[in-house]
């Protein structure tokens, strides 16, 4: 659940190319109403797929980090002056692509979960039909919260511990987002390996949170490797969406979701890699003494078995080369 900090709007007015700021003269009350449309903003956050991660700039010129700081360091916390400097930097940004139509612009800060966040999003105006007392009908403007196009989230805790990924933004398709990157000055460069381990362990992560069993878990995983082995070789990269499709034909939206979900942290559009690929279904460990590397499905099928008790793992179907090998060293009986 949410708890919220302090909630500020502001607009981004278009006119022709040319973008302007309306602030906001005080904080908006924190009311129920407002609770539930901020928690509605982050639930359709969280489960849009296409969104990048990474860290603030260290390029010259961008001013958000610097702002952040000013912030969580006062004393006496200055949300709508954050905001409000925050603005300025939209606008420009926005000005250099004119690839925004403007709208109201929300900011949340609020903890969740022992972490402070704070998000950001461009919500624009819905023309509804809403029926009188008398049973007549009349036009009214609502908040098109499941239309949004530009959000992002700064997890505050995340970036004062130092770690590699605290910022997200909705990238969308093609460049249309670049500027909201720009604007909350992210450096969101991919690394492909890293990546794709993250991708990896998001699917393995799945096979459990949906109690597959040790079968239906590997043909899953196989099927993953698969598809992402083909996109490797091809040079396409990701997309979470079209994988769901793939993979989970019967309930896309499910897989989606759960890879999308923006605490996972993880990437689209990144050309899969190969080594890493190959995680999915093997299993490798190794001491100063042995190293071993099976697949899943060995598992599966008992030619590899764990005891757990005696923490010891036995291999059925041993290759004659390497029964030969020992018989030549005299490690076993001829």
């Amino acid at each position: 659940m949410n708890e919220i900090i302090a909630l500020a709007i502001h607009d981004l007015d278009r006119k022709d190319t040319a973008y302007s700021v309306r602030r906001s003269e005080e904080l908006l009350q924190v009311t129920p109403t407002a609770e539930r449309v901020i928690a509605t903003i982050y639930d359709l956050y969280n489960r849009r797929t296409s969104k990048s991660h990474g860290r603030f700039t260290t390029a010259e010129g961008s001013p958000t980090e610097g702002q952040i700081r000013d912030y969580v360091t006062a004393t006496k916390k200055d949300f709508l002056g954050l905001t409000g400097r925050m603005m300025d930097n939209l606008a420009r940004e926005a000005g250099k692509k004119t690839a925004s139509e403007g709208g109201h612009v929300f900011f949340a800060h609020f903890q969740r979960e022992g972490s402070d966040y704070i998000l950001v999003t461009i919500v624009t105006d819905t023309l509804s039909t809403a029926l009188t007392k008398r049973r007549g009908m009349q036009d009214v403007e609502t908040l098109d919260l499941d239309g949004f196009r530009f959000a992002g989230r700064i997890n505050l805790t995340a970036w004062a511990n130092g770690q590699d990924r605290y910022l997200s933004f909705l990238k969308g398709k093609g460049s249309i987002s670049d500027y909201f990157r720009d604007f909350l000055g992210c450096d969101s460069a991919i690394l492909e390996r890293k990546d794709t381990l993250h991708l990896v362990a998001a699917l393995k992560d799945f096979t459990v949170a949906e109690k597959m069993d040790d079968k239906t878990a590997t043909a899953f995983l196989s099927d993953a490797m698969d598809y992402l082995g083909k996109a490797n070789k091809a040079k396409e990269p990701v997309e979470f969406e079209a994988m769901a499709n793939r993979l989970m034909p019967n309930a896309p939206a499910k897989l989606s979701a759960f890879l999308a979900h923006t605490d996972r942290q993880l990437n689209e559009g990144f050309v899969p890699n190969a080594s890493a690929i190959k995680t999915l279904v093997r299993l490798t460990g190794k001491t100063k003494m042995w190293t071993v590397d099976f697949s899943r499905e060995a598992v599966d099928k008992s030619i590899v078995r764990f005891d757990q008790k005696a923490n010891s793992l036995t291999l059925f179907e041993v290759p004659e080369d390497l029964v030969r090998q020992m018989r030549e060293q005299g490690m076993i009986s001829v």
